[in-house]
């Protein structure tokens, strides 16, 4: 239990960022899920127009602080790789 006026201003700030990171981080979740799908059952339209939706959640959710930037960078780029070889 926090003692201090500033303390408990603190625990509040905590809990409201805490649950907006986590909407954040469940509609990462989902949108890269969408582009595993797509790729998974073969479809490269598909799984590219999810990309297309999904790339900008996931640098978004980094420039917000919800995943590191490489961590990004590197979710971007192994999907992208993923799509490209479904051309092959």
């Amino acid at each position: 239990m926090a003692n201090t006026k500033s303390a408990q201003k603190a625990t509040r700030q905590i809990a409201r960022k805490t649950e907006i990171n986590k909407s954040r981080r469940t509609t990462l979740r989902n949108s890269v899920r969408k582009v595993e799908e797509a790729i998974k059952s073969g479809d490269r339209a598909a799984a590219t127009a999810a990309m297309q939706t999904a790339e900008p959640k996931i640098m978004r959710a980094a420039q917000l602080g919800v995943i590191h930037k490489n961590n990004a960078s590197r979710k971007v780029s192994r999907l992208t790789h993923r799509i490209a070889k479904l051309a092959k």
